[in-house]
C-alpha cells in the first residue's frame, strides 16, 4: 500500500526530490546539480538554507579528481560564498598540478549539523567521490534535532531521527507533513528567517544532560559519514573546527542552577565592583574582585570572559587563554564547536579507526598561527566565519594533508617544485578587491554584529565603534579610481578562469551597484545563467538590474523564472509585485504582495505597499486589515502605524485615528507626512 501510494504521488508530480543533487540537462550534457529544495526536509519551506549553487558531470571525465566539501556557514565561507575555503583548495591544486582537472564541489550549507550532513554524505558518495573533506561541529546544538534548536527537536533515540528524516524523503511523508503543517500542529516553529537572533530562549548549560545525547549523535553521524565515505570509494578527512576565543565574548551566560539568593547578591556585588575597576583600567584589583566572585559561582560564561581579558591586558597569556576556553565551553547559546565536539572529531578520524580516514587538525593549526596561542580577530570576523587570512590558512592546512593522499597519476601531473600560491596570488585569483572588503565589512556589521545575540555581548559599543569606522574607511576609499581598479581586477580574474560563475556574479554586483554599467551587469549575469541554469541567482539578479533599466516586462519574465525555480524567493516576488504595480496591473501587483508577507510576516514594505492599493481601490476594510497584521508583526513602524491612522479616519473613527498618527508621530517625530496627516485630521475633528 505505502509502495502504491508513493508512485502515484511521484507520477502525479506531488512533492519534491530530496537528495543533494538533482540531475540536469546543461549545454546537451547530464549533470547533477544543487537540489534547491533539499532544505525543505529539515526547515520550514519559507526559511530553508540552501546550498551554495553547484554543478558537475554525471560521468567523470577522465583525469578528474572529484571532491566533496560537507559543512555548514564555516565551509561555505559565510558572509561571502565566494571566498569559501573549497574554492582556495581549488585554486592551490590547480596551480600545482595544472595538467590535472580538480572538481570541488563545496556541498556546506548554513545552519546545519552533523544529521544532516550524514544525508548529504550519504547522496554524495554515490556521485563517484575521491575525496570527503568535513568541517564540522559549530550547530550541534542549534541545529536540526539538537537540544538548542527552534527547528525539529531533540530525540534522545537517534534511530528515531533517521526514521523521521527518511519519511520526509518519500512524497507520502512530505505530504503527511504538508497536512499537519495545514491543520496547525506544526505552527510552532519559526515563520520567518530571523539569523542567530532566534535561538535567544534556547539557552542550554554546560551541565545540561541533554548535551550527552547531542554528542553521541554527533559521534555516531560522523562514524556513518566516514562508512559511506569508504563504501563510496572516497578517501576521508575530518578537521577539527576553530573558534574566535579571545575577541568573541559569549553570547548568553547563566548562573549554577543552586546559587541561593544569598550567594547571587554576594556575587553580583564582587563582580560590578570589578567591572568598575576594569572600565577604570586598574585591571591587577580588578581581578581579584573577579576571583572572588568566581569562588561563588564560576559557572557564569561572561565572568570567565572577563577573567580572560583582564590577564590577557596584564601579560598572563596562558591564563587568559583557560579562561577564553571556559567562557566558549559555558556560552549558553551554543554556537561554536567546544572541546567536546573536537575531542569526538580526533576520535572518529583515529587512523586506527579505518584507513583513508585522516585529521588536519585546524585548532591547533590556529593556535600556532595566533598570538600566544589564542585566536581571535586575526582569523575571525565574528565568532566562528573565518576572514580572507583565516581562510588561507585553512585551505593550506588542509591542503597538506590532500597532498599526501593524492593518487600517483595526480602527482605525475605536478609542475616542477608547484609553488603553494601566497595569500596575496589567492586574492588575485579570486577576486578579492577593496570593493569585496568594503561589502563583507558591511555584511559583518549590519547583518551580524549589530543584530542579537551579538548585541548581547560583553564590549558590544567598543566593538561597534571600531568596526563603523574601518567600515567609512572602506566606504571612503572607494572613488572612482579605485573603484575602476576593482573592475579590472575582477576581469583579469575572469580572463584567468572563465568558468568561474561566482567571478561573473561578483563582476556583476559591481558593474550593477557601483558602477552603474547595467548593460555589462546584464551580460555577467547572462554568463551566469549560462554556466548554472538550474539556480535562480542568474534569473532574479538580471531582472533586477532589468528593472532598474525600467524594462519592465524582461524584469517580470526573469523573475517568474527565478520563482518557478525557486518558490519561496522573497525578494522576486516582492520585486515581481513591484513590477506589476508599476505597471497598473493592480490584481498581480496585490497576489505577489500578498505572497510576500505569507513568506515573510514580518515584510513591512509589502504590508504598506498593499495597503496603498487597496485604498486607492476603495477597499478600505481590507487595507484596514492588512494594516493591523502587519502592525502584529512590527508594532515600531511609524509608516504602517501611520496609514492605519488615515485609514481609520476615512472609517469615521476619528478619535482612534488621531491615537494612532500622535503614536506614529512619537515614533518618527522628523516625519513631515505624518505630521502633515496628523494635522489634516484634527483640523477636520474639532
Amino acid at each position: 500500500m505505502f509502495l502504491l501510494i508513493e508512485l502515484s504521488l511521484r507520477i502525479a508530480g506531488y512533492g519534491f526530490p530530496a537528495t543533494a543533487a538533482i540531475k540536469s540537462k546543461v549545454n546537451g550534457k547530464t549533470c547533477y546539480c544543487d537540489n534547491i529544495k533539499f532544505g525543505w526536509g529539515f526547515f520550514p519551506r519559507n526559511i530553508a538554507r540552501e546550498f551554495e549553487p553547484f554543478i558537475f558531470p554525471v560521468d567523470k571525465p577522465d583525469g578528474t579528481y572529484r571532491i566533496f566539501i560537507f559543512g555548514a556557514s564555516a565551509a561555505m565561507g559565510t558572509p561571502d560564498q565566494s571566498f569559501c575555503f573549497g574554492r582556495f583548495l581549488r585554486t592551490m591544486l590547480r596551480q600545482r598540478y595544472p595538467e590535472a582537472n580538480f572538481e570541488v564541489i563545496t556541498a556546506a550549507m548554513a545552519a546545519i549539523n552533523s544529521h544532516v550532513v550524514y544525508q548529504v554524505a550519504k547522496d554524495c558518495a554515490r556521485y563517484d567521490p575521491d575525496l570527503f573533506i568535513v568541517y564540522l561541529g559549530n550547530n550541534e546544538v542549534t541545529g536540526p534535532y539538537g537540544a538548542g534548536t527552534v527547528f525539529a527537536p531533540l530525540s534522545d533515540n537517534l534511530s528515531a531521527i533517521r526514521i523521521g528524516i527518511a519519511l520526509k524523503r518519500t512524497r507520502l511523508g512530505q505530504l503527511l507533513t504538508n497536512l499537519l503543517g495545514s491543520i496547525g500542529s506544526q505552527k510552532e516553529g519559526p515563520q520567518f528567517w530571523a539569523g542567530m537572533g532566534m535561538f535567544l530562549e534556547k539557552q542550554i548549560r554546560a551541565d545540561d544532560p541533554r548535551l550527552e545525547s547531542v554528542y553521541r549523535h554527533f559521534q555516531s553521524n560522523l562514524e556513518d559519514i566516514r562508512r559511506v565515505g569508504k563504501k563510496g570509494g572516497a578517501e576521508v578527512i575530518f578537521c577539527t573546527v576553530g573558534s574566535n576565543l579571545k575577541d568573541c565574548p559569549p553570547f548568553a551566560s547563566l548562573h549554577r542552577r543552586d546559587l541561593t539568593d544569598a550567594q547571587k547578591n554576594r556575587w553580583e556585588t564582587a563582580y560590578r565592583q570589578a567591572v568598575e575597576l576594569e572600565t577604570a583600567g586598574d585591571y591587577a584589583e580588578a581581578l581579584e574582585h573577579y576571583l572572588s566572585a568566581a569562588e561563588i559561582d564560576d559557572r557564569y560564561a561572561d565572568l570567565q570572559f572577563r577573567l580572560g581579558r583582564c590577564y590577557w591586558t596584564m601579560g598572563e597569556y596562558d591564563k587568559a587563554r583557560d579562561r577564553y576556553i571556559q567562557a566558549r565551553e559555558l556560552d549558553t547559546l551554543r554556537f561554536r564547536a567546544d572541546s567536546r565536539i573536537n575531542q569526538i572529531i580526533r576520535d572518529v578520524a583515529n587512523p586506527d579507526a579505518a584507513k583513508g580516514v585522516y585529521l588536519v587538525d585546524v585548532v591547533k593549526e590556529f593556535e600556532e598561527n595566533s598570538p600566544h596561542a589564542t585566536a581571535g580577530g586575526e582569523l575571525f570576523y565574528e565568532h566562528v566565519h573565518l576572514n580572507f587570512g583565516g581562510t588561507y590558512l585553512l585551505a593550506k592546512t588542509v591542503l597538506e594533508q590532500v597532498e599526501q593522499i593524492l593518487p600517483d597519476w595526480v602527482r605525475g601531473k605536478k609542475e616542477g617544485q608547484g609553488a603553494l600560491p601566497t595569500e596575496a596570488e589567492c586574492a588575485q585569483r579570486l577576486a578579492y578587491t577593496d570593493w569585496d572588503r568594503y561589502k563583507i565589512a558591511g555584511e559583518v556589521l549590519h547583518n551580524f554584529i549589530k543584530k542579537p545575540p551579538f548585541t548581547n555581548q560583553l564590549y558590544h559599543d567598543e566593538r561597534v565603534r571600531l568596526m563603523e569606522q574601518k567600515f567609512e574607511e572602506l566606504k571612503a576609499s572607494l572613488d572612482p579610481e579605485a573603484l575602476k581598479k576593482c573592475s579590472t581586477e575582477h576581469r583579469h580574474a575572469i580572463e584567468n578562469d572563465s568558468d568561474d560563475w561566482r567571478l561573473h556574479w561578483k563582476y556583476g554586483k559591481l558593474l550593477a551597484e557601483n558602477l552603474k554599467d547595467y548593460e555589462a551587469a546584464a551580460k555577467e549575469y547572462r554568463f551566469v545563467q549560462a554556466l548554472l541554469p538550474h539556480s535562480h541567482l542568474g534569473y532574479a539578479a538580471l531582472g533586477s538590474v532589468l528593472r532598474g533599466q525600467g524594462d519592465l516586462d524582461a524584469a517580470i519574465a526573469e523573475y517568474e523564472k527565478a520563482i518557478r525555480i525557486n518558490p519561496t524567493r522573497l525578494d522576486a516576488h516582492y520585486y515581481l509585485a513591484q513590477a506589476y504595480q508599476r505597471q497598473g496591473k493592480m490584481e498581480h501587483a496585490k497576489q505577489y504582495y500578498s505572497k510576500t508577507i505569507r513568506l515573510r510576516p514580518g515584510a513591512v514594505g509589502a504590508y504598506n505597499k498593499l495597503v496603498e492599493i487597496l485604498y486607492q481601490e476603495g477597499e478600505i476594510d481590507e487595507a484596514v486589515d492588512v494594516c493591523r497584521r502587519g502592525l502584529r508583526m512590527a508594532p515600531k513602524n511609524a509608516v504602517l502605524r501611520c496609514n492605519l491612522g488615515v485609514l481609520l479616519e476615512a472609517q469615521g473613527h476619528r478619535d482612534e485615528a488621531i491615537k494612532q498618527l500622535r503614536s506614529a508621530l512619537e515614533m518618527d517625530p522628523n516625519s513631515a507626512r505624518i505630521r502633515s496627516a496628523l494635522e489634516a485630521v484634527l483640523s477636520r475633528a474639532y
